[in-house]
């Protein structure tokens, strides 16, 4: 005779996800004892999410958190858009995004369980990805931009300013999200690509029938178009968004731009 009522099954079906045969099958399994049978619940989802890790997980949902002066973006990963845009997902990737936040990367370790929860509640191969949290200097400007796509962040950005205003930084995140630079500025660039670059570049002009004399210029000017290129230049090279006869170097006045981070789902 079964030592749960009806109740003690839906209870543990809300709190699990699990459908009603295995919510009955874990509190017979645990002799009725309820949070027993949700940790043999998730014990099962995740041997059969073992099975599920060596999918493609390319899809997900990105999200800010803001508290005070820093600001966090957590990407969660999971196999479809179905599941990406689902309540769940996006209010998990959120509370992840807010917990980073406020308490630091080590948050994300504070809410393995409702991930690992959610891997048997939707049966995918669901994971955390690139966590990135900036706290702005003493002084300094922090803004954010998220773009919403099908119901889920799939575009965040984080800017820290100095020497500027609210509305820049926000001007700048907005053109973070569009031009997507891969860096800063050009000095930041791995030596070994810009001498590939520069090679490649040489070698098309020279291929092109370029005068011999002329090539170190001609070299330079396309590097300068390299280091504008819309997306994956030079932040600093690109040109400006909301003004391209100005790069966003030029922009930000007296500005600077101390740092940014960028996390696109597919990026």
């Amino acid at each position: 005779m079964p030592t749960f009522t009806a109740q003690d099954v839906k209870r543990l079906r809300d709190v699990t996800g699990a459908g009603m045969m295995d919510a009955k099958k874990a509190l017979d399994a645990n002799g009725g004892d309820s949070e027993a049978a949700a940790r043999w619940l998730r014990e099962q989802g995740l041997a059969a999410q073992e099975k599920r890790a060596g999918r493609e997980n390319a899809e997900g949902a990105v999200a800010l958190g803001v508290d005070d002066r820093a600001a966090a973006i957590v990407e969660l990963r999971c196999e479809t858009d179905f599941v990406a845009k689902s309540s769940e997902f996006t209010a998990l990737a959120d509370d992840l995004a807010a917990a980073v936040a406020e308490r630091g990367e080590q948050a994300v370790a504070e809410l393995a369980d409702r991930v690992d929860d959610l891997k048997v509640t939707l049966k995918e191969n669901l994971e955390v990805g690139r966590v990135v949290r900036v706290e702005a200097a003493e002084g300094n400007v922090l803004d954010t931009y998220l773009h919403i796509q099908n119901d889920r962040g799939k575009n965040a950005v984080i800017v820290e300013l100095a020497g500027g205003d609210q509305q820049l930084a926000h001007d700048m995140a907005i053109h973070i999200a569009f031009a997507r630079p891969a860096h800063l500025s050009r000095d930041e660039f791995d030596p070994e690509v810009v001498a590939a670059k520069r090679e490649e570049l040489e070698n098309l002009s020279r291929n092109e029938g370029k005068p011999e004399q002329a090539l170190p210029k001609i070299v330079e000017g396309r590097m300068t178009g390299f280091f504008k290129s819309v997306p994956g230049g030079a932040l600093l090279d690109q040109p400006f968004v909301k003004d391209e006869k100005q790069s966003v170097g030029q922009a930000l006045g007296g500005a600077r731009v101390v740092r940014f981070a960028q996390v696109e789902i597919g990026g």
